[in-house]
Formats: structure tokens, sequence, C-alpha cells
């Protein structure tokens, strides 16, 4: 598994991105992806979960509601949108793919990390 995230920018309150995760092995069809990130000065937060078909997702309670994570397994790409950004949603996002094919909030639960893609999101 190796992962790539992209798609991050300078957003204004209130406006969406989405990130894109992408395996380029093509090896994580069957894992379960999540998306975590890091704040200035704050330690790496759980965002949101995706089993390996889609079927579970679970979210932090700051996203519920306003971000989406979904994956394409034949494009073999996990996607997070992102709606009515706030400025405390800034912060470096990362992609990682689970040890299983279900995971949850826990970081451990993760073996494989892209690079991280920052968004910044003014007020």
């Amino acid at each position: 598994v190796q992962l790539q995230a992209f798609g991050g920018g300078l957003v204004q309150a209130g406006d969406s991105l989405r990130l894109s995760c992408v395996d380029s092995r093509r090896t994580f069809s069957n894992n379960a992806v999540g998306w975590f990130r890091q704040a200035p000065g704050k330690d790496r937060e759980f965002v949101a979960t995706i089993s390996w078909n889609g079927g579970n997702t679970r979210y932090t309670d700051s996203v519920e509601g306003r971000f989406t994570i979904s994956r394409d397994r034949v494009k073999n790409s996990v996607y997070l949108q992102m709606n009515s950004l706030r400025p405390e949603d800034t912060a470096v996002y990362y992609c990682a793919a689970g040890r299983r094919s279900i995971a949850g909030v826990a970081a451990a639960e993760y073996a494989y990390w892209g690079q991280g893609t920052l968004v910044t999101v003014s007020s």
C-alpha cells in the first residue's frame, strides 16, 4: 500500500473542498481507510473512516453532518468531501489504510499513511 493524499488548499469559512486518497499500488481495496488531521500545535485526531466496501462509516462529532467519506474501489480511491468548512478545520489531513477491513478511531489501527495535504480555512 502506498497512499497519496491531495486536494487541500486555502478556502474561506463556509466553502467546500474534496480531498482524495489514492493507493498507487492498488492494494488497499480490502482495507478500511481513515482520514486524520493534525492542526498546528495539536495532536493528530481522527476525522472519519470507511470500511472496505463502503458499508460502514464513522465520523468524529465535530465534522458529523459536514464531512462525507466515500470510496471508489474501481478507482482505488477514497474521498473526503468537506462542506461548511470552519477555521478550526485548518490542519494537515492524512489518509491511512487500516490493518483490517473495518477500523475505528485509533491511529494504531492504521498501518499505512499518506504524506498529508494542508487545508487552511480563513475566517
